[in-house]
């Protein structure tokens, strides 16, 4: 709490703070943070209700099961469709306790209880997560799928990690978790620069 007082007074962005506690959740709050990052999406009954009376924003993320168990053999059958309802459940929840809908993020939860194809379907059609309705925050740095894929072992997963992150910001990800800010930040400036520059010139091409 010491640590959430004192960044909340010295820099100008949103403090989050992870918890699937509400108790947790209160004491940063009164601490300074204003998001609360619940990747249990409501597993403790008393969290919509604080969130609800301090006025933060909460990310709600998919989980199947629990930390304990998430890679215990995940399964689905439209992993993509599965997510969607469930979150659009929890988010329901969440605005039934009081949270407005502007305050709301939905995470698909990649690596979390999820195998790698599972992921990966997440990232191609993360577009169908929009119906939800919220922002979007995808968090693939470093996780273990991209070792699956890529064979890295966690510390060289640098170069992955930012091909995900683009990936998912180019899908309408608002919100990007990331370890690696400065590569990150140079790819997305990349990417939107030759956007813009493909722009000009096809609208130079079609003339007036």
């Amino acid at each position: 709490v010491p640590v959430i007082r004192a960044l909340a007074r010295s820099i100008d962005v949103p403090v989050s703070v992870d918890t699937r506690k509400a108790s947790v959740a209160a004491a940063a709050l009164e601490a300074g943070a204003q998001i609360v990052n619940d990747i249990s999406a409501l597993g403790d009954p008393a969290m919509a209700g604080r969130v609800a009376a301090s006025g933060a924003a909460l990310v709600l993320m998919h989980m199947q099961g629990s930390p304990e168990t998430m890679q215990d053999d995940p399964r689905y059958g439209d992993p993509v469709a599965e997510i969607a309802d469930w979150l659009a459940g929890r988010l329901a929840a969440a605005r039934d306790a009081g949270i407005a809908g502007d305050r709301l993020v939905a995470d698909p939860g990649l690596g979390f209880g999820k195998r790698l194809e599972d992921n990966l379907a997440i990232l191609r059609r993360l577009e169908e997560l929009h119906a939800l309705g919220v922002p979007l925050l995808v968090g693939a740095s470093r996780k273990s799928f991209l070792g699956a894929l890529t064979g890295r072992p966690v510390e060289e997963r640098r170069d992955a990690s930012v091909i995900a992150a683009v990936a998912a910001a180019e899908a309408g990800a608002a919100v990007l978790r990331v370890h690696d800010v400065r590569a990150t930040v140079d790819a997305l400036r990349l990417v939107s620069d030759l956007r813009a520059a493909h722009s000009r010139a096809r609208g130079e091409a079609q003339g007036p």
